[in-house]
């Protein structure tokens, strides 16, 4: 993914300097990019807002400072240190910065474009490959996801069987390496399905049991034989032998073995989700499912098994014709009644990652708790991908990833008004914000010239 990704910038700028021409360019990026946040060099305090922990109860009219990029202090009476910047949020509302559970942002900038396109390697098994090193920080569609709010989504790759280690990014920064917030969140894998609808006579389903089978067998033999390698090297390393040869790809399996990166699956049909949970149950590994279309109907083992579901799109069509219309809508409502762990990604392209609190939002006209919709797209989601020590609630010593707005995050006439990660203030422009005033000063032009016709 790292070598494609070198020709994918190189393709970018062919195409840049085709449409443009080389002066263009230089003043092109000048008046466009969005420039990453500096470091916060003072304290900052946004006062007079009304600040949603998500974790407590609100404080109306209260005081956030933050430090260093770290949150210092939440309340009423807070005490500001020397140097402080004040920052009057009278009237708005402060809330964690939400979080995109599922995406391939920055991996795939033009679906058309075969070189901005880096979502998946080669081959069926790649477990060495890390969304991090391929991601571009340069992507347009991050701030075009910042600019709604969104300071942290998962880039995940796609490819294969065991398609790789998705990474938990910051939507702002110089490099990727400065964007990661875990560099190996999860590791992926696209579950074989367990049922065809285009079988067409009972002899078809033979042959297609056994291609299943062949696929879980193919998964088991790699998972053995990662965990022959690890023995291996565990039992030289105790004897002050050398390692063994280095493989790429059974190192990388080694921290889901040792059960400190889950194994997050992708799965939506009752079976894929049963047989997914046996397999990690015999392999005794931490597991997700990613998708969970039915996963209410085995929420039972889910629970029992302590399994979180990454919803895959509220704002869905029902997958089935015997669906009630608002299956996806009732979905989040009815894990939340059973006690399963979940939060809600968006089932969106790049350009409407933004969205994903208004699947929320949707899931709370079906059912979920308002309450409970937010945390779905702040504090869980940071839970499940093993960083809510960092984010995804206001909390004194963590990150000061949060933003101010209007009003209700989940309501689509709320606006962001700022928005700050890691103490760092990013901006809130984007190109599609860039388009709206270009073709607004187009229509001022052109009614200036019929008036003066």
């Amino acid at each position: 993914m790292r070598t494609m990704n070198i020709f994918r910038r190189f393709g970018l700028l062919l195409v840049v300097f085709g449409f443009f021409g080389v002066s263009s360019f230089a003043s092109n990026v000048r008046a466009n990019d969005e420039v990453p946040g500096a470091t916060q060099d003072r304290p900052i305090a946004l006062v007079g807002g009304t600040i949603h922990p998500v974790v407590g109860a609100d404080v109306v009219g209260g005081t956030i400072v933050f430090e260093k990029g770290k949150i210092t202090a939440v309340g009423q009476q807070v005490k500001l240190p020397p140097r402080t910047i004040v920052v009057d949020v009278a009237g708005k509302h402060i809330y964690p910065g939400r979080f995109e559970a599922d995406t391939e942002i920055g991996l795939v900038e033009v679906m058309a474009v075969r070189a901005t396109v880096d979502y998946a390697e080669t081959g069926s098994i790649n477990p060495n490959v890390r969304a991090r090193t391929a991601f571009n920080p340069d992507s347009e569609w991050i701030p075009v996801t910042r600019s709604n709010g969104v300071l942290t989504a998962v880039s995940a790759p796609l490819g294969g069987l065991l398609s790789g280690l998705g990474s938990v990014m910051s939507m702002d920064g110089w490099t990727w390496e400065s964007m990661t917030l875990r560099g190996e969140a999860a590791m992926y894998v696209n579950w074989p399905p367990m049922m065809d609808v285009q079988i067409s006579r009972m002899d078809e389903i033979g042959p297609i049991e056994r291609s299943r089978a062949k696929v879980i067998e193919q998964l088991t033999t790699v998972f053995a034989d990662a965990r022959a390698y690890a023995k291996l090297k565990a039992a030289r390393t105790a004897q002050n032998q050398p390692a063994p040869d280095f493989d790429a790809r059974w190192e990388a399996m080694i921290p889901v073995l040792e059960r400190k990166t889950p194994l997050f699956v992708r799965a939506d049909d009752l079976r894929q989700i049963q047989s997914a949970v046996a397999f990690a149950r015999k392999e005794n590994v931490k597991l997700a499912i990613v998708g969970g279309y039915h996963a209410a109907e085995c929420a039972e083992l889910l629970k029992g098994e302590d399994v979180p579901v990454i919803i895959k799109g509220v704002q869905r069509l029902p997958r089935h014709r015997g669906d009630a219309y608002d299956a996806p809508f009732t979905l989040p409502a009815k894990l939340h009644a059973a006690g399963v762990k979940f939060c809600i990604s968006s089932s969106d392209r790049m350009a409407n990652i933004r969205n994903v609190p208004y699947h929320a939002a949707t899931a709370a006209a079906y059912g979920l708790p308002v309450a409970e919709a937010l945390k779905s797209v702040t504090l869980y989601p940071a839970q499940i991908l093993g960083v809510a020590d960092r984010i995804g609630s206001l909390e004194k010593g963590k990150d000061a990833t949060l933003i101010v707005t209007t009003g209700d995050p989940l309501e689509i006439a709320t606006h962001v008004t700022k928005a700050y990660i890691g103490g760092r203030e990013v901006d809130l422009n984007d190109r599609h914000k860039r388009l709206w005033h270009k073709y607004q000063e187009k229509y001022r032009q052109l009614d200036a010239t019929s008036d003066a016709q």
